[in-house]
Formats: structure tokens, sequence, C-alpha cells
């Protein structure tokens, strides 16, 4: 079992991250993969990745830690991600938290220019991409298209319909299914996962975001998984070992690593 997107690099992991990856560990959870937010972040991951074996990371820029800058600074800090692309390409797997979200006040077309940046990197070094939605499934989808891109990855926490889950599916996309499937008013949700193929999904947690139903107003953390794969399963009338072995599979293979 893998948590697919997750933070556990954040301060509010600071004082007890080594027994909340043993909680996790302990649950059956073989591997994490730790999303990049930001240049400067990207330091603590490295260290992360170095201190557990368990651990992947993501090398992105999120939407969420963007401000609008003048060209000059917005190009110093696309030549330190390229650099940080360059020196450690045999680090991290892939290009993310990347993505638009439209409830930002951060401009659109600012955001837009900086995922196409990753999207273009991500190409060059064939790795392939963690994306951020909300309220963006239209910019998102058109963007993509635009891009022409075909480099794969997976669309984070998807919610939407049946049809967009098909085009991002359609476009080599891997969906990413977290806590909010646990909530019986997500039915919308609910309703598109229980129809897409398993072999077109991973599980995540987002931690310590996206607090499953029941605890609500919790730090969220990679233990929780296990609650997230039942879930599934139950909606998908399958075994909970099946969603656990096939979205396992979906991840390795996404990002060419070995079985074991």
């Amino acid at each position: 079992m893998i948590d697919s997107h997750c933070h556990i690099d954040l301060e509010v992991f600071d004082n007890d991250r080594d027994s909340v990856l043993k909680n996790a560990f302990e649950v059956g959870i073989k591997r994490l993969l730790v999303l990049g937010l930001s240049n400067r972040q990207f330091t603590k991951l490295l260290a992360l990745k170095q201190h557990y074996e368990q651990i992947d990371i993501a090398l992105g820029l999120h939407p969420y830690f963007l401000k609008l800058q003048d060209e000059s600074q917005t190009q110093i800090m696309l030549n330190e991600f390229s650099r940080l692309a360059s020196v450690y390409q045999n680090q991290y797997i892939a290009f993310g938290e990347t993505g638009l979200d439209s409830s930002l006040a951060l401009d659109m077309a600012y955001q837009k220019k900086i995922l196409r940046f990753q999207l273009n990197l991500a190409s060059i070094y064939n790795k392939p991409v963690i994306l951020h939605h909300r309220k963006s499934h239209n910019h998102l989808i058109r963007l993509l298209k635009e891009q022409k891109y075909r480099g794969g990855g997976i669309l984070h926490a998807f919610s939407g319909s049946y049809h967009e889950a098909k085009t991002y599916i359609d476009m080599g996309f891997l969906l990413g299914v977290g806590g909010t499937i646990t909530y019986s008013r997500a039915s919308k949700t609910r309703d598109t996962i229980a129809k897409l193929p398993l072999d077109k999904l991973v599980i995540e947690t987002d931690s310590p975001d996206m607090p499953l139903s029941g605890f609500q107003g919790q730090r969220n953390q990679p233990s929780q998984l296990r609650l997230v794969a039942d879930t599934l399963a139950q909606l998908k009338k399958i075994s909970s070992q099946e969603v656990e072995q096939q979205t396992t599979l979906n991840y390795l293979t996404l990002f060419g690593l070995s079985v074991n």
C-alpha cells in the first residue's frame, strides 16, 4: 500500500514525524510520495529521502506558495528551479505539486506560466507530474492539450465528473483518491470513482490536510490510508486487498519503480 500524496515534511509533523511514519509502516504502507511546494522547501525533502528509504520525493512549485512577482524575480525563481531539476534529477521521481487553483487571488495567467514551465521540464527530464486542481478543470485540461503534454502523472485529489475523469485518463493520468470519498455527501465524486477502472487509480491522504469523515478538525496522517483503501473497496464492491495490490502496482508502474 502506497500513500501517493502527502506532506509529511511540514512543520506540523516536526515534533512527532518519526512516530507518525512508524505508525504508517506498521499498518502496511510501503512507500510515501512527499510533494514539492517551493524551491526553498526542497532541501528538507532531500534530507527526508536520505533518512527514510521508503520516501519518494517530487520537485514542484505549488500555486498556494507562489506570489505574483515581476519578470526578473520570476526568472530568478525559475532559474533556481531549473538548477534543482538538473542537479538532483536522480533524487526526485516527479514534478509537482503543481497545477491551477481558481480559488486563489493569484492571477490565473501567472499560474499558467509557472505550470507550463514545470510541464516543459517534466518533458525534458521524462518524469510524470502531480497536478493540483481546484475549480479549474477547464483551464487545466485546455492547457494540457495546448502543451501537448504526454508524460503522464497523477491528478491529485480528484473530484469531478465522469467525463472529466475520462479526459484525464485518456491523456495518460492516474487519478488520486483520498479522504473525500469517505464522506457520504460527496456523492458525485463517489459515484464517479466507483465507475472508473481500478488500474487508473492511486490512493492518497494529502496529510496533514483532507481529514477523513469522522476525523474532521484533526491532523490527517498517512496511517489513515487504510481507511481510504477500505472505502474505495466498498464503493467498487471488491476486497481491500485487491485495492491495495492494484493501486500499489499502478504507482510503481507510473514511476518505473521495481515491484518488491
